[in-house]
């Protein structure tokens, strides 16, 4: 599909964050002119300042249509991830409450364009026989998790502002690895691995893909994706298990590692200490449901974005040595 529009002037939120630094690493190299709302000054970690930067809360709305001024289109990166979050209206203000405030942004101001970051996971995750595309629905253990449940209604609300005038378009990513991972976010999968002789992963696995590959499919997005449409972006050689991507990461860091897997009623042993914790008040990224989602394999199919979007996927193995890469600067 041919772009319908030239470069645009974009607010882009949510650019600290591992998506976010990648998203406006592309939107300037193709040339649209970006202002990148940020809580404080300089926390963007690139070295050639080519965007505007406009300070303040996200969640403000004045802030929200102070940097929106003059722009065309809007792409969301921001999102609250955070797996040891206790409630489930600690995961609203930004996933979903963000989102009503964007497209109350394009009533009032005229901006005719958004492209929203959400997750793979808001989508049920299919089988090896059977990919999952973006019209199954949620499944357990994702459904029910505060994280999934809060971007989905997310999702719903940017959807809902798609209309003729309008060009709104969804994309539900898998699990990003590689650089400017600044906490580090994603890449403390990989952290946790690292060069450890002995390696004990549980029996489940992700869709994994090069962040890299998210940030383009984000921009092409802006010009090529479908009004009203959801796109997953996943490598369709990156459905590994966790095992798997553990023996790849020793492979490209070249380090001998055995990696045992772990068994599922173990797990959930721990899931269940987590959770009495998180009753009891401490904050823990463990609990049962969490647990869960480790033990499941995810199985989805990229082809709408590889036919309206154009993504290359890199190899997964790139990823990571990128990750590791842009840990050395």
């Amino acid at each position: 599909m041919f772009s319908r529009y030239g470069n645009m002037k974009v607010l882009l939120l949510g650019a600290t964050g591992l998506l976010g630094h990648n998203v406006l690493l592309r939107l300037v190299e193709e040339g649209h002119q970006v202002v990148a709302l940020v809580r404080h000054a300089d926390s963007i970690r690139l070295e050639k300042r080519k965007w505007e930067e406009v300070t303040g809360s996200l969640l403000d709305y004045k802030t929200l249509v102070r940097a929106s001024a003059g722009c065309d289109a809007i792409v969301n990166c921001a999102g609250t991830t955070d797996m040891s979050l206790r409630h489930y209206e600690d995961y609203l203000p930004v996933n979903r409450d963000l989102c009503r405030m964007l497209v109350k942004l394009m009533d009032e101001h005229g901006i005719s364009t958004l492209v929203h970051a959400s997750t793979v996971n808001t989508i049920g995750n299919g089988s090896a026989e059977s990919l999952a595309d973006e019209t199954k629905p949620m499944q357990e253990p994702f459904k029910g998790s505060f994280y999934a449940d809060s971007k989905y209604e997310g999702e719903e609300i940017i959807l809902s502002a798609a209309a003729e005038s309008r060009h709104v378009v969804v994309i539900n990513p898998g699990y990003m690895l590689g650089p400017y991972d600044v906490k580090p976010s994603s890449g403390r999968m990989l952290l946790a691995a690292y060069k450890r002789p002995i390696m004990v992963a549980p029996k489940g696995g992700k869709a994994f893909v090069h962040v890299d590959d998210v940030a383009r499919a984000m921009v092409s997005a802006l010009t090529n994706g479908r009004n009203g449409e959801r796109y997953i972006v996943v490598n369709g050689e990156g459905m590994l298990t966790i095992r798997q991507l553990y023996e790849l990461q020793a492979q490209v860091c070249g380090y001998k590692q055995r990696v045992l897997t772990c068994p599922n009623w173990l797990l959930k042993t721990v899931g269940v200490v987590g959770d009495f914790l998180r009753w009891m008040g401490v904050k823990t990224q463990v609990s049962l449901r969490n647990i869960k989602q480790l033990l499941v394999r995810e199985y989805y199919d990229n082809t709408h974005a590889l036919c309206d979007l154009g993504i290359e996927f890199t190899p997964v193995r790139k990823a990571i040595s990128d990750f590791y890469e842009y840990r050395k600067k």
